[in-house]
């Protein structure tokens, strides 16, 4: 009986709360900043310098009602999603792991090889579904929330010209805003990002 007994305990032990994970995703993500030496901003400092990140500086703004951080790398060509549109959205990207610090999933490597989206603005809520790639095979058609926060501060257009540059987005989502894997095991990711419209 004391050994059925201290089994049982110590798996009491181990066991993980929501709040236990969640407070090892937060340090986690505090590492993760400070190994970088990533510079976070708040968004008053980000609307006060023209909604842009300073590259040199290695800026991230955090932004309150998501808990994202973004980086804007480009802003990009073209124009913002205008409202009342639906578009199809062609994204290359990789997607680090913070919390297991492994790189889980990436099109980077293959050329001319995109994860494909729909996105439809409505004033301004963004909704989006994966159509294809390597996101809709490894999580399904719906699309981190975290993914959708640049849309509003970034423009959506093709590299029709040498000089035309699409836009490049750099992320830590934590698992709120994350992907089905991601809210469901409660942990961050990095992304690298870039967005351009469908021909």
């Amino acid at each position: 009986m004391a050994a059925v007994t201290f089994t049982a305990i110590a798996a009491c032990d181990d066991y993980e709360t929501y709040g236990d994970k969640k407070k090892k995703e937060r340090s986690a993500i505090a590492a993760f900043i400070a190994d970088s030496s990533i510079t976070v901003i708040s968004e008053a400092a980000f609307n006060a310098q023209g909604q842009t990140t300073n590259l040199e500086k290695n800026e991230f703004v955090l932004l309150d009602k998501s808990g994202v951080y973004m980086q804007i790398v480009r802003e990009g060509t073209g124009t913002l999603l205008e409202e009342n549109r639906q578009v199809n959205l062609l994204c290359r990207f990789y997607e680090y792991n913070i919390q297991d610090a492994v790189y889980s999933a990436s099109n980077i490597t293959q050329p001319r090889y995109y994860d494909k989206m729909t996105v439809s603005r409505t004033g301004g809520t963004y909704t989006a579904s994966f159509t294809s790639g390597i996101m809709y095979s490894n999580y399904g058609a719906s699309v981190p929330a975290g993914w959708l926060v640049p849309l509003q501060y970034i423009r959506l257009g093709r590299q029709d010209s040498e000089d035309a540059e699409i836009a490049r987005v750099r992320l830590l989502v934590p698992h709120t805003q994350g992907h089905s894997m991601a809210v469901s095991y409660v942990y961050p990711c990095f992304y690298d990002i870039t967005y351009q419209r469908e021909k």
